[in-house]
């Protein structure tokens, strides 16, 4: 007869396979129940995701499978040593999730809204958050991409600056609340922490890695001429006059207005333009691919790149 997982234990001493797949098991159930993200490098949950995870619990530093002994030796039979397990589980990805970009996240929101009466924190797990005139009882369960949308919709809010250690900035502040605000009206219920946080990190793409595209980056061209045009401030005042006046009246005034932030990334030019980031790359995008095409190889690219730059000091916000 096969053992149980407290037999396995009681006769080896150590996790055996039965142990090893009760661990699996629990870890998927509590993610469930939860909502943990899954271990760095997975971008979802899955048999090798939870395997990951108990083999981090057994290989950490210090502890290792000593919380298995432990467990085993507060259990009494099978149900007391899972219970134990669950708990040991739930605590090892709560202290995970705390290290992640998006954990840091919630943590920040949370603080934001515990401190404002505007926001309510709804009891029991997973941490739900509610406006303060919704009825306690109600909790939004419909689709995350319609929460998503509806940040994006929101208009004349932007994140300029996210400092990842002490208070956030004022301004930081007012565009976080404002668009927890809109979701949670939107919503109508507690919404999931973890889902608050991932409608704001879309929206403002806060966790996202930055993403620069050099133009004529071999060459240091465009950063040469922007230099050179902080340096000198006067364009040239011959050829090159005419070449960027070409070029600039073929600009649209999204693209005026991104000359000067050419080895800026796409969120920043969504933030500048207050456009949504796809938009805002494909504008980039086409800038980039005008001024590739329009810089012959006989021109003097970085004088005109400083004409071009001369007529956008009225476009900087």
């Amino acid at each position: 007869m096969t053992d149980s997982a407290y037999e396995e234990l009681t006769r080896l001493r150590h996790p055996g396979p039965v142990a090893l797949d009760l661990l699996r098991r629990l870890v998927q159930q509590v993610r469930r129940a939860y909502g943990f993200p899954p271990p760095e490098d997975h971008a979802q949950w899955s048999d090798e995701a939870a395997d990951e995870v108990v083999l981090a619990m057994l290989t950490r530093k210090g502890e290792g499978r000593e919380f298995v002994t432990r467990c085993f030796v507060l259990a009494a039979d099978d149900a007391s040593l899972e219970r134990l397990f669950l708990t040991s589980i739930k605590y090892y990805l709560i202290d995970e999730a705390k290290k992640t970009p998006r954990g840091k996240l919630r943590r920040r929101i949370a603080g934001l809204m515990s401190k404002d009466p505007v926001y309510r924190k709804s009891n029991g797990s997973p941490p739900r958050w509610a406006l303060s005139d919704h009825a306690e009882e109600a909790v939004w369960q419909g689709n995350l991409d319609d929460l998503i949308a509806q940040a994006a919709r929101v208009r004349g809010v932007g994140i300029t600056r996210w400092n990842h250690a002490g208070p956030t900035p004022r301004q930081t502040v007012h565009a976080l609340k404002t668009i927890l605000l809109c979701v949670l009206q939107h919503a109508q219920g507690a919404v999931r922490e973890e889902d608050l946080a991932k409608v704001l990190e879309a929206r403002f793409e806060l966790l996202a890695p930055a993403r620069v595209t050099r133009l004529f980056a071999d060459e240091g061209i465009v950063v040469g001429a922007v230099e050179q045009h902080a340096a000198t401030i006067a364009p040239d005042p011959t050829a090159a006059e005419g070449e960027a006046e070409d070029i600039w009246q073929r600009l649209s005034p999204n693209e005026r207005l991104l000359l000067p932030y050419l080895e800026e990334d796409a969120h920043h030019a969504a933030q500048l333009l207050e456009i949504r980031h796809n938009h805002a790359a494909a504008v980039l995008s086409n800038l980039k691919t005008k001024l590739r095409d329009a810089l012959s190889e006989d021109s003097d690219r970085p004088a005109t790149m400083g004409a071009l730059l001369g007529r956008c000091h009225s476009a900087v916000p």
